[in-house]
């Protein structure tokens, strides 16, 4: 319960400090953007493509729209293909969709401004489901996605306006434990500053010491 309320707290850390503290998400230069209306299919769902093996996931578009167009927008424009997951805690989640290797070092990409959060969707933290990653700001979610590797109550919503679950895998659950697996621990990681978009060089933890590899992410 400790272990839990201590990743919970550091979940909410802003980006500047995630790189220096071991638990803390790292995340884009973010910015809000106003509520849209969407209307994608109700239940879409994409391939993702990894080192260690294939992992189909359903999304809901009928709870989460907003947040499921965003997601389908990065994957129709490749964003996804080449990144990593580059923050792996057993026990508690996995965590992808920012970093790319460039040069062999994991380097931020840029990605666009912050959604809506859809938190109070209904929709849980289980294990097996697929949340944006976000800084302490709960409309501040891009790119970075995260799957839940246990249940996670804490993640909820009201807790911090809680983490939107758009989706839950389907087919692959053994792959995403083979990935929560794999050794991990400190490298460094070029980020992007939240302000001004500028490189920057800060060590982080619960990296996996070998790269997991997304080679892509497809609509089914």
């Amino acid at each position: 319960m400790k272990r839990r309320s201590a990743l919970l707290a550091m979940l909410l850390l802003p980006v500047l400090v995630c790189a220096q503290e071991k638990k803390a998400p790292p995340a884009g230069a973010e910015t809000k953007m106003p509520e849209t209306k969407v209307a994608p299919a109700k239940a879409p769902k994409v391939r993702i493509k990894t080192s260690q093996g294939e992992i189909v996931v359903e999304l809901n578009a009928e709870k989460a729209p907003v947040t499921v167009e965003n997601f389908l927008s990065y994957v129709k424009k490749k964003h996804y293909d080449g990144t990593v997951f580059h923050r792996v805690i057993n026990g508690f989640m996995i965590q992808g969709g920012g970093f790319a290797l460039e040069d062999g070092k994991l380097v931020q990409k840029v990605s666009g401004k912050g959604i809506v959060n859809e938190g109070q969707n209904g929709l849980k933290n289980d294990r097996g489901t697929i949340a944006m990653a976000r800084t302490a700001d709960p409309n501040s979610a891009t790119a970075q996605f995260f799957i839940n590797v246990a249940d996670n109550a804490a993640l909820n919503f009201p807790s911090n306006g809680g983490y939107a679950v758009f989706g839950k895998v389907i087919s692959g659950i053994e792959v995403v434990d083979k990935i929560k697996a794999v050794a991990t621990g400190q490298k460094e990681l070029t980020m992007l500053h939240p302000a001004t978009g500028e490189k920057m060089t800060l060590p982080s933890g619960d990296v996996p010491v070998a790269n997991v590899v997304i080679e892509s992410i497809t609509a089914e």
